[in-house]
């Protein structure tokens, strides 16, 4: 879903931040990231799931995760210029919904959400992989 939000929100409509080189690497560690999860995916529905793929799957985001983490964030903070020069997506008040919306805000606090969700999500990426490939049992405290 975030993906989708990156990509449509500001991504296409805001041309100023397409040729940042964040944008290429968020990019291509989502392509790394889907092709080796769905080749995941479809080795394991055929029930012939390659050692290296069940490898890949949960070795590669070790890299990827952070990597891709700092492309999203340099990438929304290239955007945050244009989109509070321009007012992107903010609805001010007065109007008929009597609502106020700034989207600079907005990702200025997406961007601070990052900071206590990526080690809980990350950790998490550990423990499963410490579960798949060497078979531990992880107690929750």
């Amino acid at each position: 879903m975030k993906r989708i939000y990156i990509t449509t929100c500001w991504f296409f409509i805001l041309l100023q931040i397409q040729n940042e080189e964040s944008v290429i690497l968020f990019l291509v560690v989502w392509t790394v990231t889907e092709i080796t999860r769905y080749s995941f995916y479809t080795f394991n529905l055929l029930n012939h799931l390659p050692y290296f793929i069940k490898w890949a799957r949960y070795n590669f985001f070790i890299i990827l995760y952070p990597a891709g983490v700092a492309g999203e964030l340099l990438t929304i903070y290239a955007a945050l210029p244009y989109v509070k020069k321009t007012g992107m997506y903010s609805l001010r008040l007065p109007n008929k919904y009597n609502v106020s919306f700034d989207y600079y805000y907005f990702l200025i606090i997406v961007m601070f959400s990052y900071i206590p969700l990526f080690p809980q999500l990350y950790l998490h990426m550990l423990r499963q992989r410490r579960k798949v490939l060497h078979g531990e049992v992880i107690k929750e405290s």
